[in-house]
């Protein structure tokens, strides 16, 4: 297994326990939306995904606290893709 599959899957465990347990509750309501506008759930994963790694990469490579506004703002925005800074 290749260390993006690896990270997807961690990634996608996360998505799972934040929709699971409804923290932050803007991941089910973004997800709700997202496969009422048609995407697959794969992809709706995939895009909430992206957010989360926005905050992960931030986390880890540069010793920042995790931004939990900037999430909920890019989990709002979606399907657009998240960006590092929400203006």
């Amino acid at each position: 297994m290749e260390t993006n599959d690896k990270l997807r899957e961690q990634i996608f465990e996360i998505i799972k326990n934040q929709l699971t347990n409804s923290d932050p509750p803007e991941t089910k309501i973004t997800f709700d939306r997202l496969r009422k506008q048609g995407f697959d759930d794969f992809q709706t994963r995939q895009m909430i995904g992206q957010c989360l790694a926005v905050e992960l990469f931030d986390v880890m490579k540069f010793g920042k606290p995790y931004d939990n506004e900037r999430y909920i703002n890019n989990l709002i925005a979606l399907p657009k893709e998240p960006f590092d800074k929400i203006k």
